[in-house]
């Protein structure tokens, strides 16, 4: 019989963050147990996500390198801190469980300073900022990645690979295969910059589509996730082009319009890669440079090393290239369809459930830990 437990799950308010956080909440909720979450008020406004789990924002502080910015990151910091410590008071945690993220750090020095279990989850082929301040002292790594850079030898111990966990929704993809493709069908093609978008996009793909033989343009269906600033600009541009494509600034679609595309054109963030993989959908994928540690770099490796996905550096990124890597993948359909099955063996599709028995055992008491004694606020 299982027994409910509470886990407090901590994350930014980014879609690499909160994705993986969302899939763990679900599965959680679905073993019995009561989940809240911790984050800022731009991933509480992120929809569809944490159904059934109690969201809570707090103060973070971000810490930069300017040091005239360090008192008051340290005064949200402190504030986040005290209000994580009065919840944890009400809600008894069994663990609490960081995925990066300013929003994650003050809600994991609580449980550290109450003695409550605790995890972080790096999502990306790089240990994050946050995750790296906190990972000798929490009691479980948990990685997307073989291999993640900044961690050090003495964590391994402690560190589990259960890969970046994915919606349900993509699963079910997995289980649909790759869908039919000939010499004359209709080429589905996904671009999508992540949950902000991404200009580049809109300025280099659309170009780069009108550059393909005649034969092969005809056959494009182009569905394309653009900023609000550059959309009518694009969609101006297909017409041109005559390439039909449905443009939209939010695709809260997202796996449907996945299941049916032959090709992702996109970023390479670890939930894009997690959803590709789990999908098992080839892609091109142009890592956003100023990433910190320029860790998108390092997550497309994987997927490019395996013959499922195509990188290109930013600077790199013209017509002329997009065009190129285009004919490359997406003239022979079985060249594509076999890149869609190393895509998919790249996929850890039971990443939710390992996350998940990670996080448990954390916690192996049939009944919550007592509440905490708390010092006033701020002490």
């Amino acid at each position: 019989m299982t027994v409910t437990k509470h886990f407090v799950l901590a994350a930014g308010g980014t879609g690499g963050h909160m994705i993986p956080a969302h899939a763990l909440a679900a599965e959680l909720i679905s073993r019995g147990h009561r989940v809240a979450l911790i984050t800022d008020a731009r991933g509480a406004k992120i929809p569809g996500l944490f159904d059934g789990a109690q969201v809570h924002i707090l103060p973070a502080g971000r810490l930069t390198k300017n040091p005239l910015s360090w008192p008051g990151a340290a005064k949200g910091i402190y504030e986040g801190r005290a209000m994580a410590l009065r919840l944890y008071n009400d809600f008894e945690p069994s663990a609490v469980i960081g995925f990066g993220g300013y929003p994650a750090f003050p809600a994991l020095l609580a449980a550290l300073k109450a003695g409550v279990p605790s995890a972080v989850h790096e999502q990306n082929a790089v240990l994050g900022r946050v995750n790296r301040l906190l990972a000798a002292r929490v009691d479980a790594i948990a990685t997307a990645y073989p291999n993640v850079t900044r961690m050090k030898p003495e964590w391994n111990g402690k560190t589990h690979l259960v890969g970046n966990p994915v919606r349900e929704e993509i699963l079910a993809i997995r289980q649909q295969g790759f869908p039919p493709l000939d010499d004359n069908g209709i080429f589905r093609v996904l671009v999508t910059g992540g949950s902000q978008g991404a200009s580049i996009l809109s300025r280099v793909v659309p170009d780069g589509l009108g550059m393909l033989p005649l034969n092969f343009r005809r056959r494009l269906q182009v569905t394309q996730q653009c900023r609000a600033e550059d959309i009518e600009a694009v969609r101006q541009r297909y017409e041109q082009l005559g390439v039909p494509a449905d443009l939209a600034t939010y695709l809260p679609d997202l796996p449907d319009r996945l299941s049916w595309s032959h090709l992702v054109i996109g970023r390479a963030g670890a939930s894009t890669i997690a959803e590709l993989t789990a999908a098992g959908r080839p892609a091109i994928l142009i890592p956003l440079p100023s990433a910190t540690d320029d860790h998108q770099t390092a997550n497309v490796r994987e997927m490019v090393a395996a013959g499922g996905a195509r990188s290109i550096a930013e600077l790199d990124f013209t017509p002329v290239e997009l065009a190129k890597q285009m004919q490359k993948l997406g003239l022979d359909p079985s060249a594509l369809a076999n890149a869609a099955r190393r895509a998919r063996a790249c996929g850890r599709p039971e990443a939710g459930r390992d996350l998940a028995d990670v996080v448990e055992s954390l916690s192996p008491a049939a009944i919550p830990p007592a509440p905490i004694k708390l010092k006033p606020a701020f002490a």
